[in-house]
Formats: C-alpha cells, structure tokens, sequence
C-alpha cells in the first residue's frame, strides 16, 4: 500500500500549517564554533573526540539545535496569556511553584502550565496528522509483532544500569506529560493468525485540542495534562485542588504517609489507588521511588522547622516542594543521564549542564564566577531564556522516552542486610493495585530490601525485540486491553511524529540509504525483515523502530537519533524555568534548602531513609549501575531472572 514520503513535506510545506520560525540566532562566535565542529565531524564524530572537546562540540550541537528545533505547539504565543490581563494576585507564587504551573513565567503566566499545548521540535508543516489510511501502514500490530515482541527466553539485559535506573525514568516521565484521551478509538486490523486476546483490537485516540486557528485541522495541537515544568507533579500533583488532598493535616508541611510499624508506605484510596500526584500505570518501582520521595519531602520539612520554627505549614511545605524538585532534577541531570549515557563527554557535558567548566568544588567555594554563562558556571543560576519560543515539552520529546523495553520480565529480591536471596517474582504480579504485595505476606520484604534489589538487578536493553510480553498484552484497571508496541507506533503517527528518515533529516543527521546501512551493515535478517515489513521503503520506517534498530554509540542505552532530541530537551527543562535558571540561591531556597540541593545526591537519599544500604552504596559507583553486591547475593545463579549471575 502507497503512502506519502514524509520527506517531501518537508521539501514543500504547506504554508497553511506553519508556525512562527523561533526567534533565537546564535552569535558570530557560537556560528564560528558551529561550523569549525561540522567540519571536524565530518572526519571525526563527536564521541570519537577526547571527553572535554566531545563535550565542547555537544555545547554548541545544542545551540544550533536551539536555532533549528525549537517550534511553538500554537500558531500564536498570545495563548501563553500576560502579565496584564493575567495578574498575579497571590504574592505566594512569587516564590513557590504553582501546582498547575501558573506564573512560573511572569510574563507568559500560562507558559507550561497543566492543559497547555506539547510544542515541536520540527515545523508544523511537516508534523501534520497523516491520512487514515497511514496509520495502519504498516500495520502497527504486525510491527509490534516482528520487532518489539521479546523472544521467549530473549530477555536482552543492558548489564551497565540497574532497575532503579528503569524506574526513575517512568518516575520522571509522569511529571512532565501525559496526553489526554479521546472516546474515538481505533480498530487496528489484526495480522493473519494473530493470538490477540479480543476479536479485534480497539485502542482509544488522543484527545486533540479545540481548533484555535486554521493551521490545527492539518496540524492538531495536543494537551499536556501534567505541567511541563521540572516540579515534582508526580508527587505533588498538577492542580492546588488534588495537592491539597495530599498532604498532611497536622499542619507541619508534610505530605501523607501511611505507617505501618517500622515503614512507612503510600496510602491508598478506596479502590486501592495509592494516594499521589500521578498514579497511573504503577508497579513496584514506581511505588519505591514515590515513597521515597516523599520520604524525602518529610526529611527535608523537618529541616526547615528545625531552622526556621516560627514558620507557618504552608510556608515549610512551599519550600520544601522547592528543594526536593531541585534534587530530582539534579540527580537525574548529573546522575541517571550519565549512567544511560555512559560516554566521557557525556559525563562532563551533564556535569557542566549543573555546575558549569568551573566545575562542582570551585563552585562551591566561590559561588558562580560568570553570572550569565551556562557554560562557565552551569545552567542554575545563568538566568531564563526561553530561545525564542514559549517553552512547553515537545511530541518528538515524547516520542524519544518510549522505553517500554526497560523492563524485565521477573524480579529477583534479595535481603538488604545480608544479600541472601528471598524470592524472584514475575513482575506482572507487582503492578496497579499488587505493587505493594512484596512487602506483605508471604515474603514481607522491607522497602531497603527491595531498593538493594533493584539496584543489582538489571533493565532490559532499549532495542529491537526486547519488549516485555505482559506489555503487548497489558490489562488496566480500566478495563483495556493493550498491546503497548502497538500502542507507541499508533502514537508516533496519529501526533505527525515524522518517520525515522524524515525524523533525521530534520535533525541535520546522515539517513540511510538501504536497511542494511540501517542496522549497521552487520544484521543481515533484521535489514531484510525490515525490508519486508516495510515493503522496500525505508522511508516508511517508524521513528521507533528505525532508533531501536540502528547501531549505538558506545556506551549508550539508546539511540543517537533520539539523543539530539535529548541534548536540546534536556537543558530547556532547566534553562527555561524561573526557580531554577533564575531565582537560584539562598534567597529563594533558604541556606538550608539551597545546601541540601547543592550538597545531596541520590546516595544521601537512600542513605537519610534507609541506612542500612549506605555501606553498599558507599562501595559503589554511579547509583543507577549495578551495585556491589553482598556476599551471599554473589552466590545466587539466577534461574529466568534478570538478577546479575555469577
């Protein structure tokens, strides 16, 4: 079956679907260095350079991705709103987040907030809603079928991370966007002898926004119903209304936990929900990492009643909520992103991306030698700038964080304290309203053992066929039925996210010619199986399937085609948001907030909580690789789990 070459768009837009061209140029001396690296790269690749100047040449990769890849999700900024027609009437948000987002602009006080528009890394003209009959070209079960489905027995470890590096991810994700969804749904035609559990495969559409402006009937525009701002709202939530629920009524600031005994859990509602911010798709990870997080928003209030005790709970929870989304975003900026990313400059571009050249120990000293410079001094601090486009997170961004195959098929659970092997469960029995169930009968684990557990088991490795099987046939509390392979291929294509040569033309990246050039030149049956399901047309192929199936820069845990989007999303988060880029210091965070950010990483959390786990992390490296394991969990030969053997 024909379908248009995606690629053409991009030859000839369509002028009635355009956005306004971002505003941001870079000056004679970033186009010097723009070019000088374009030149050099043309012999030598980036990760081919030493570490520092890698990371020079990632700096202004970044800049001249902010020149190109920056577009507005509207075909007008006057949906951010004003200062003037939006006033702001409650000086509290002066110097505490919104939980819907509100004012962390004061300019565009709408900017990023719950219920705003995605943006775009690419022109709207060519990100337009393809035709019905595209989106079942290929069929997107058949592709999920022949290239996500994990072969029995076919789990693929990625052997430089652990579980926890799994489950920060999907943490971090649930704060920052969630699409809504339509009552339309598609009827996806199932292959010829496809198992599927139903007739018929029917998956609910997103939700597009109301038309606003000619140019959204070619080019939807799609809600966020997270804030897309770096604050916590998987925890806290994305409304005052639902945060308030939350936390706790003794009026000391701090959120709601159910003790029981020794721990200290998530409480759940009625239908057995856990009570927080964001609480979909749960399993265990999910549960650890928000316990702990709100642990540490606990940690952190008692601190600041200890220091300041004359304060109101209001006034202890808003800077508490402060600094503990601070922490996250550092820990995942100089701590999981080198991990994932495990190449020399990576390493010091992500470093430099919080304290700058000048590096973590001068920094601390002196302060910020360069007000302004994010390269000198870091990103905090340096001042906001939105590069000439009002800031939102991106569909493309969306698409990149599709890492269903992180996780694996069982988990093997071992004892904190003495490393003895507990138990290996499957991981289905840990999800939605059985998440909690290791810490009940029969095998009563404690939080600790399980966190040391996720910590040497390994995550499945972002790559073809590498899917767990329960997600291609995933049942929700709701009732559905889903094949999640099927589902983020539907997604890619319904949001106008360009196909994989497409994807990377806009990107300014070389684009195979054949799909042997595709996978390498080294996986003959992956190129001709491609080959088939796509009919010959390598330009058919989805954005997910061609970075699942390309070669990966050594070190990495995914592509470099979903990289570029990374390096340029990575650093906006932080650059474009006032309680971080601007207001950074003792002045808005407290002393002692401001030292527990700059002063904390992910080991002092675990650590505070739990600190039986802190000599086996004090004789460990980077917290999401693979930990020292204990003695006894060196003895244990896993049997179908991911757990590290020996």
């Amino acid at each position: 079956m024909a379908s248009p070459n995606r690629s053409n768009k991009a030859n000839k837009p369509d002028q009635a679907a355009t956005s306004p061209s971002p505003s941001f140029k870079p000056t004679l001396a970033e186009r010097a260095a723009i070019g000088t690296f374009k030149i050099v790269n043309k012999v030598v690749p980036w990760y081919k350079l030493p570490g520092f100047i890698g990371a020079f040449n990632l700096a202004f990769l970044r800049i001249e991705l902010r020149q190109f890849n920056l577009h507005d999700g509207y075909a007008s900024g006057a949906a951010q709103g004003n200062a003037v027609d939006e006033p702001l009437t409650d000086k509290r948000f002066l110097g505490a987040r919104n939980s819907d987002g509100k004012f962390n602009s004061l300019e565009l006080p709408r900017m990023g907030c719950s219920g705003m528009r995605l943006g775009r890394n690419f022109p709207r003209e060519v990100t337009s809603k393809p035709a019905e009959e595209e989106f079942m070209t290929p069929n997107p079960r058949d592709i999920s079928n022949r290239f996500m489905a994990r072969k029995e027995g076919g789990f693929i470890p990625a052997t430089t991370l652990n579980l926890l590096a799994a489950a920060w991810i999907q943490f971090q994700v649930h704060d920052w966007f969630n699409h809504e969804q339509s009552d339309e749904k598609f009827d996806v035609p199932l292959p010829q002898g496809d198992k599927w559990v139903q007739e018929h495969m029917e998956l609910h559409r997103t939700k597009p926004d109301a038309v606003l402006d000619p140019s959204d009937i070619q080019c939807p525009g799609y809600k966020n119903s997270n804030t897309a701002w770096w604050d916590g709202s998987q925890i806290y939530g994305s409304s005052e209304a639902v945060t308030q629920t939350l936390r706790s009524k003794n009026g000391d600031g701090k959120l709601t936990l159910d003790e029981r005994g020794m721990e200290a859990f998530l409480p759940r509602d009625a239908a057995g929900n856990p009570l927080t911010g964001f609480n979909s798709n749960w399993w265990v990870g999910l549960e650890l990492l928000h316990t702990l997080f709100a642990l540490e928003h606990n940690a952190i209030c008692d601190a600041l009643r200890e220091a300041y005790p004359d304060w109101t709970g209001g006034q202890i929870f808003d800077k508490a909520r402060l600094v503990n989304c601070a922490l996250m975003a550092k820990i995942h900026t100089v701590e999981w992103t080198p991990a994932i990313l495990a190449h020399p400059a990576l390493k010091i571009g992500m470093s430099a991306n919080w304290w700058g050249i000048t590096g973590e120990k001068l920094t601390k000293m002196l302060g910020r030698i360069s007000k302004t410079s994010e390269i000198i001094s870091g990103i905090p601090g340096s001042g906001v700038d939105q590069d000439g486009v009002p800031y939102s997170l991106t569909e493309e961004f969306v698409s990149v964080y599709r890492m269903h195959s992180l996780m694996p098929d069982n988990i093997a659970f071992f004892n904190a304290k003495t490393g003895a092997h507990q138990t290996t469960t499957p991981l289905p029995d840990m999800t939605f309203s059985q998440a909690q169930s290791p810490f009940s009968a029969p095998n009563y684990l404690t939080l600790a053992d399980a966190l040391y557990s996720f910590g040497i088991n390994y995550p499945g490795a972002i790559t073809t066929n590498n899917y767990p099987n329960f997600l291609r046939a995933l049942t929700t509390p709701d009732g559905q039925t889903r094949d999640m392979g099927t589902v983020d291929i539907l997604r890619d294509r319904e949001r106008g996210v360009p196909r994989y040569c497409a994807f990377r033309r806009l990107l300014r990246l070389s684009v195979p010619r054949t799909f042997d050039e595709l996978t390498g030149g080294h996986n003959q049956p992956l190129a001709a199986a491609l080959s088939e399901a796509y009919n010959g047309n390598i330009e058919l192929v989805d954005a997910l399937v061609g970075s699942h199936a390309e070669p990966v820069i050594p070190g990495f845990g995914f592509s470099e085609t979903a990289f570029r989007i990374f390096i340029l999303m990575a650093s906006r988060r932080l650059k474009s948001d006032r309680f971080i880029a601007g207001s950074w210091g003792e002045d808005m965070y407290t002393s002692v907030g401001f030292r527990w950010v700059q002063d904390g990483g992910m080991k002092d959390v675990l650590g505070r909580h739990f600190p039986e786990l802190r000599g086996v992390l004090d004789a460990s490296g980077n917290v999401f690789a693979p930990w020292r394991m204990l003695a006894e969990s060196k003895l244990y030969q896993g049997v179908e789990t991911n757990a590290p053997k020996t």
